[in-house]
């Protein structure tokens, strides 16, 4: 496994010289997960699962961003630490600076927190823009597929600490849980119908969308196993995509044709 934070830089660039040309960037959020989930959700959510996709395939594997753009959920709760939007922009940015100079041609921003959507596609698109020859993409652990966004969509479509995300926590971070809460942390989508995007203190009673009560162990069980074969199929195919044209970002169709 290439594992960034456990290799040397020799190991890396021999790895890169080996052909391991992709780099899988986890990215999750610091964020109140109502009564009865810790505020790492997202960021466990993302680091398990690229640490155990990338076990099985040749891709590098960079240190989790923890924290991410989750102003929305206001200050009304306790322990969320959030970028602005600007700040995530450039921070991934930054990243992919490094990481095209040392030789990656293929990043995948792996995201497990929903409102982190917009920035990171700004940030996309400015690391396509400045090198030509980096392909970018952005992939949403809540909608890898279509079974895995109908489990994550099942009980709410503005969903939070929901029943989807429960199970999996339930499943592989069972100390994040507190199952003593589940009973009463239910709280319905209060979205229906609106126009604007409201913040979650003016959405919910208790930080959460959903029916986390209905969650267990052997639905999480599933649900992540399905993510795991999903996001594999993906990083299996990006290692291997070329793009469909070759030509430069850079340089007009007038200055390459001059006549």
């Amino acid at each position: 496994m290439y594992e960034l934070n456990n290799m040397t830089w020799e190991e890396v660039a021999q790895a890169v010289r080996d052909g391991v040309q992709t780099a899988v960037l986890p990215i999750g959020a610091t964020e109140q997960h109502g009564p009865h989930m810790g505020c790492g959700m997202d960021s466990a959510i993302a680091h398990t699962l690229c640490k155990d996709v990338a076990a099985n395939t040749p891709v590098i594997l960079l240190p989790t961003l923890p924290y991410g753009c989750s102003i929305g959920h206001s200050r009304r709760w306790p322990g969320t630490m959030a970028l602005n939007p600007k700040t995530l922009i450039d921070v991934i940015c930054d990243l992919g600076d490094w990481v095209y100079s040392s030789g990656i041609k293929r990043l995948l921003l792996v995201n497990g927190h929903v409102t982190n959507e917009a920035p990171l596609r700004c940030a996309l698109e400015m690391l396509r823009a400045r090198y030509d020859d980096l392909m970018v993409a952005l992939i949403h652990t809540a909608r890898l597929s279509e079974r895995v966004k109908k489990a994550h969509f099942d009980d709410a479509e503005d969903w939070h600490a929901n029943a989807a995300e429960t199970a999996l926590m339930m499943a592989i971070h069972p100390h994040i849980v507190r199952t003593d809460k589940l009973a009463e942390a239910d709280d319905p989508d209060r979205t229906d119908g609106c126009i604007f995007s409201h913040p979650v203190n003016h959405t919910s009673l208790n930080g959460v969308t959903g029916k986390p009560s209905a969650a267990t162990v052997e639905m999480g069980q599933e649900l992540y196993q399905w993510m795991c074969d999903d996001l594999t199929d993906l990083l299996l195919h990006a290692v291997q995509e070329q793009a469909p044209l070759a030509y430069s970002y850079h340089t007009s169709i007038l200055a390459s044709n001059p006549g």
